[in-house]
């Protein structure tokens, strides 16, 4: 079984739509382990509406919170206790990939960061980062974190509009693969993003 995680530089960055993509492009099983923020819907409803995938391949969240505000915040909100023997990966019959929440430091528990999940795991990261200003400090500094933690990157995808030197520093200075550069999309529905799959991504 294959495993990718995406992962974030930061919150609402395009990540759940660069997951259903990906997830989309290798027909792959989704994963959201902690959702928290269900209104209107999830992100794993997103992805069923984007990814094409059937529904038997989103597969159900460990916890479904309903405060959107970070994992640790929203389960004691909801009066829920997030357990690390409860976030397993699924074994599933093909490749699996798994979104995380927020970026990589955000808290899971009151002892548990999103990072060290990763890490528990083992298996290799994607990290999306923004084109924009402020991006090569966020990726180089995710990309240092997932390396003390000697968690393995399969590369790092860009989501926005162009900024060729943003998309050659950042791989160069972190020593990682560029997966490309995913676009805004207008319309964004599952043919536009299965589209910009194939000419713009390069999948790991």
């Amino acid at each position: 079984m294959s495993v990718f995680i995406v992962t974030g530089t930061d919150t609402d960055i395009g990540k759940t739509v660069f997951a259903a993509g990906l997830a989309g492009a290798l027909g792959a099983y989704y994963w959201k382990p902690v959702q928290a923020g269900v209104d209107p819907e999830g992100d794993k409803e997103r992805v069923a509406s984007l990814s094409g995938l059937p529904a038997s391949h989103i597969l159900p969240e460990a916890y479904r919170l309903t405060t959107p505000a970070s994992p640790h915040l929203a389960a004691r909100i909801d009066g829920v206790e997030i357990a690390l023997d409860r976030l397993a990966l699924p074994q599933v019959d093909g490749p699996l990939v798994v979104e995380g929440a927020g970026g990589l430091m955000v808290p899971v528990s009151e002892t548990l960061l999103m990072i060290d999940l990763f890490a528990h795991w083992g298996a290799p990261v994607i990290l999306c980062a923004r084109t924009g200003l402020g991006t090569i400090n966020h990726s180089l500094l995710s990309l240092e974190a997932l390396r003390a933690r000697a968690i393995p990157v399969a590369g790092i995808a860009f989501i926005g509009e162009p900024h060729e030197e943003n998309e050659r520093i950042v791989p160069l200075l972190g020593k990682v693969p560029s997966l490309g550069r995913l676009p805004h999309l207008d319309p964004l529905d599952a043919d536009t993003l299965k589209t910009a799959f194939k000419t713009s991504i390069r999948l790991p």
